[in-house]
């Protein structure tokens, strides 16, 4: 990566543990693809709630060349997100796909259908 990660806390308390498990994420997103320019991760809490748990956010964007690709994962209600680390899990997941298509576009894999017959 030509820039240097950049992990932003939101709304919640800093924890070494939180950014270890996103640097561990981040290398292996590099594994997938060595042309990363840039990668900007923030972890936020948005809404903090004493009956329910509280419900994290994870925002990638990362920087190739020629485009940029953003995850948001958000709770939607969705109580697994009340963990950090299932939510990291998610957004990194999402980033790989996305990267992994990215690949397969700029090595020409990917098929591109031609203009549609007009009759």
């Amino acid at each position: 990566m030509q820039s240097p990660l950049q992990i932003v806390f939101r709304d919640v308390d800093h924890s070494d543990a939180v950014e270890s498990r996103i640097r561990e994420k981040v290398e292996m997103l590099e594994k997938h693809s060595d042309k990363i320019v840039a990668c900007r991760v923030t972890v936020s809490a948005p809404h903090k709630s004493k009956t329910k748990g509280n419900f994290y956010d994870i925002r990638l964007d990362i920087t190739l060349p020629g485009e940029e690709i953003v995850v948001n994962k958000t709770h939607n209600d969705d109580h697994s997100h009340e963990d950090v680390y299932v939510t990291i899990r998610d957004a990194f997941d999402a980033a790989r796909r996305q990267i992994k298509e990215w690949v397969q576009r700029n090595r020409g894999e990917v098929k591109n259908h031609g203009e549609a017959a007009v009759g």
